[in-house]
């Protein structure tokens, strides 16, 4: 400090010792004034927009919880709609405020832009609705071609706009809901970055994708099925779907028969007890590991015949079989390996 052209440091010293005590009070009192003040300044400037029609005052009351302003001089009520500018969720932490804060729409993944992408209108008009002039419309069309540009001006970009269509139209074909369709992009964009999409095509590594996602749903789709939607060999869909599982390190849980007991009991017309007493019938045979290194699918066709049998809603192997997409003789081995493994009597 200095006083007189002369400093004194022995000052400091001594005023710092008393407001040693009350610092954290002092302080909090120094915080609370100012968003006092702040929150006084705001309803000030909220409050001047408006004036008293009955005695032309100007000090009105703002009711923030009732969304009213009030007069302070005869209690009119000035207006009962204010809008609320604030957010619609509320948050008690700020990791929770710094999460819930947002702009626009949520992200989505089966997009190749993430849903971000600016988007110029045709119209022509302003924010009024009046026409642009001539050149302001010339500009607005520059701005235009080169966003259109700008969208898709690399080659990874190019790739991920014709995947992403063509998600799209196989999980339409396929009825894949909406998660296990964004589950699937994320598993492209992957191998897009790691650049495994090199040398193969574009709907193979799609459609390899969306399979492995199933799977990680525990939803799975046979590959001839989605093979048959798609038009692409079997061996080329394998050929992707092992080269995404060496590269990715994906943790992808192998597919359980039971998980497809309800679709294809289902196509075939069978009622609830003999899909349950399939479900038993591979609860038992995983109990006795007759599952280990078998085609989930097979078993499951296994599964259903057996249970078929026993409910008195016979179905053939050629039924089950077709439904199943394996073959009949498939289905012949599994269930003899389980009628005389499990001790089913099918007579």
């Amino acid at each position: 400090m200095r006083h007189g052209g002369t400093y004194c440091t022995n000052s400091v010293t001594t005023l710092a010792k008393p407001l040693k005590d009350g610092a954290c009070r002092e302080m909090i009192a120094l915080v609370s004034k100012h968003a006092q003040t702040r929150k006084t300044r705001d309803a000030k400037l909220g409050a001047a927009r408006y004036v008293c029609s009955t005695c032309s005052s100007d000090e009105v009351y703002i009711d923030v919880t009732r969304g009213e302003v009030i007069c302070s001089n005869c209690g009119l009520v000035l207006s009962d709609h204010s809008i609320d500018m604030g957010p619609e969720w509320r948050a008690f932490t700020a990791d929770e405020q710094n999460a819930r804060q947002r702009v626009g729409g949520p992200t989505d993944w089966s997009k190749f832009d993430q849903g971000l992408t600016t988007i110029i209108g045709r119209q022509n008009v302003d924010a009024s609705g009046r026409k642009l002039t001539s050149t302001r419309r010339a500009q607005i069309h520059r701005l235009r071609k080169w966003q259109i540009r700008t969208k898709v001006h690399s080659s990874d970009k190019r790739n991920l706009a014709v995947a992403m269509t063509e998600l799209h139209r196989i999980s339409s074909q396929l009825s894949i809901p909406y998660s296990i369709r964004e589950t699937s992009a994320v598993i492209y964009r992957k191998a897009l970055r790691k650049r495994l999409t090199r040398g193969r095509t574009i709907l193979g590594m799609i459609a390899a994708s969306l399979y492995l996602a199933c799977r990680v749903h525990q939803v799975p789709r046979p590959l001839e099925e989605v093979c048959d939607q798609i038009h692409i060999t079997r061996k080329e869909l394998s050929l992707c779907v092992r080269l995404i599982l060496r590269y990715l390190n994906l943790k992808i849980p192998h597919s359980n028969p039971v998980e497809f007991v309800h679709r294809f009991g289902t196509e075939l017309g069978l009622p609830g007890d003999a899909k349950k007493a399939a479900i038993d019938i591979l609860e038992k045979a995983r109990e006795e590991r007759l599952t280990i290194g078998k085609d989930p699918k097979g078993m499951a066709a296994a599964a259903i015949y057996v249970a078929s049998i026993l409910t008195g809603q016979r179905r053939t192997q050629l039924e089950i079989a077709r439904t199943a997409r394996v073959t009949e003789v498939t289905v012949r081995n599994r269930y003899k390996e389980m009628v005389e493994r499990l001790g089913i009597t099918t007579t």
